[in-house]
């Protein structure tokens, strides 16, 4: 799969301006096949042994007809398999298919490509309103007098890092993940330089049928300068976790980057094993990936972000500029994820963004154009997101700032909030960071239509959230699927506690699901008693994002508390997205 910068459409995997609109899912579909990712189940020989993996792909590359030779193992554990440098997508599928026939083989994949997401740039801090403006900045100021990030590493995994002085100070070692090195443009494949050489394609039609020619966008550049510029240093912006460290991560080059090289870059920025890659000295505990392609989330991108969620890293992602439901994009659809869409300086939906469903939060990502302006134009360039650029239009040049829009710049913003929470509060795993933050978002000013997760984050209430003490709170943070005219339960086990809940039990509720008049909502009790907590109310509003107040003085404290939820429609459907109990 290909992966696209989020500033504008996505679909394989590159970073793009949310007016260039990176090659369609069709283009990609007719596009040559270089290699296949392959996931054995543990119990196969090929699981373990690159020698049967080896023996494996060559058999079955001999009997589709066509070379198959196994490339390397990948940190998920998966097998890259080389098809040769132009294989037909007929073709490909043939070899697919024996894979696709043996038991042992739990799935193989396209080894597609994405393209980087929305650019964003700042100069001064007086035109970042994304930071303090009250109608719709992430109300950052305030929270700085707790936290600024110290201590924390925050891995920008984009296109690479071209030097700027209003960021170096932040920089510690990263990698340059690009196998190709006529993608890379570096002369070489994977090494220990993460420098950005430039994404720029000189002719319309480079990068697949109906991609334009385009300037290099310094897109990582942009995403780690948002994050951790440096601050009250007498120029430039300010950056929302300005103490933090950005380890550049490069996996986008010409014409986007892998998915094999994306998923082995967030094994190695958490902290896992990458076959013939140095250990990394300084494993991120946040990640943010500005890119995504069209298609949901594969196997590949789901275990290695399943891994990286497991070693404590939170995973942060753009949902995407192609005004889409984000649930057909990759990695915004994944499970595990932050899933970022963006927002506008009056608080609405940003006209681009993704929506729906599987988002999480919003966040400002800008409009540097209206939406009936002309793509291309930038004609309110005070609403987009300012940040650290660089002047030149292919290779490097100057160091400048400037104005970028697109949930590429939106999901830095929560990335950087994540870095200010782990290190305020560095005992909190992934999954509390993620409620923390969505526990404390605002509703939007304006209109968000499709669904904009549980609102605006906002940074000051978040930090306070998890500074402040309170007794904790036990959650599940499972998504559990609400279909139409179903009921599901989430389960919660408590234990440790003495005697009965109190009369003030807290039940947090997120409930990502349209129409909510749809739906009745419970708390069941250990022995079975039901609290009413929604009851078919709301008609279309959408989503629930509450914490009721429950009298469960009556029930012992341990046991297993569920969440129950009925849905009695049909034509609306949703997930239980977390929810939480305090006593």
């Amino acid at each position: 799969m290909s992966v696209t910068l989020l500033a504008g459409s996505a679909t394989a995997s590159v970073a793009v301006a949310a007016d260039v609109p990176a090659p369609s899912a069709e283009t990609a579909a007719t596009a040559p096949v270089e290699n296949l990712i392959v996931g054995y189940k543990t119990s196969a020989s090929e699981a373990s042994s690159n020698t049967a993996a080896a023996d494996d792909a060559a058999a079955k590359g001999k009997k589709a007809g066509k070379k198959a030779k196994f490339d390397r193992r990948l940190g998920t554990g998966a097998a890259l398999v080389s098809l040769g440098s132009a294989t037909a997508p007929a073709d490909a599928a043939k070899v697919m298919a024996q894979f696709r026939a043996d038991p042992d083989v739990a799935y193989v994949e396209v080894d597609a490509r994405a393209y980087a997401m929305a650019t964003p740039n700042d100069t001064e801090y007086a035109k970042q309103w994304d930071l303090f403006e009250p109608t719709a900045g992430m109300n950052v100021p305030a929270a700085w007098d707790k936290t600024t990030g110290s201590g924390v590493t925050v891995a920008v995994i984009d296109t690479g890092y071209v030097a700027h002085s209003d960021v170096a100070a932040n920089v510690v070692a990263g990698y340059d993940f690009i196998s190709s090195s006529s993608s890379a443009r570096d002369g070489n494949g994977r090494d220990s330089n993460p420098a950005d050489e430039g994404d720029w394609n000189a002719t319309d039609g480079e990068c697949g049928v109906g991609s334009k020619a385009s300037n290099s966008s310094w897109h990582g550049t942009h995403v780690a300068g948002t994050i951790a510029a440096a601050t009250n240093n007498g120029k430039g912006v300010a950056g929302i976790a300005y103490n933090a460290k950005i380890q550049p991560v490069r996996v986008l080059g010409k014409c986007g980057g892998s998915t094999s090289d994306i998923v082995d870059a967030i094994t190695w920025a958490s902290g896992g094993s990458v076959a013939g890659i140095p250990a990394n000295a300084t494993p991120a505990k946040v990640i943010n990936m500005s890119l995504g392609g069209s298609g949901a989330c594969t196997a590949t991108y789901q275990n290695a972000i399943n891994a990286a969620v497991a070693r404590g890293t939170t995973v942060v992602v753009a949902a995407g500029n192609s005004n889409s439901d984000a649930a057909g994009f990759s990695p915004a659809s994944c499970n595990n994820v932050i899933n970022v869409a963006a927002s506008n300086r009056t608080g609405d939906r940003s006209f681009y963004s993704n929506y729906g469903a599987s988002i999480d939060v919003a966040a400002p990502g800008g409009e540097t154009r209206r939406g009936t302006d002309t793509p291309g134009t930038v004609t309110t360039p005070e609403n987009g997101i300012l940040s650290t650029l660089n002047a030149g239009t292919t290779t490097p040049g100057a160091e400048i700032y400037k104005p970028y829009q697109g949930t590429s710049m939106a999901a830095p913003h929560v990335a950087g909030l994540a870095a200010l929470v782990v290190a305020a509060k560095p005992s909190l795993t992934p999954a509390q960071i993620e409620a923390a933050i969505k526990n404390n978002t605002r509703p939007l000013a304006g209109v968000c239509s499709g669904g904009c997760g549980t609102g605006l984050a906002d940074a000051t209430a978040t930090v306070n959230a998890v500074t402040t003490t309170t007794p904790p709170a036990l959650e599940n943070g499972t998504d559990y699927t609400i279909g139409d005219n179903t009921t599901v339960e989430s389960p919660i086990t408590v234990t440790g506690k003495t005697g009965n809940a109190p009369a003030t039990l807290k039940v947090g509720v997120n409930i990502v699901h349209t129409y909510i008049g749809d739906l009745k909502v419970d708390l069941i009790a250990p022995d079975g008693s039901v609290y009413n907590l929604h009851n078919r109310t709301g008609s279309g509003t959408d989503n629930i994002n509450q914490t009721y107040t429950v009298n469960a003085s009556s029930e012992v404290a341990n046991g297993t508390w569920k969440l129950r939820v009925n849905d009695n429609a049909g034509g609306d459907t949703g997930k239980i997205d977390f929810w939480n109990l305090t006593f």
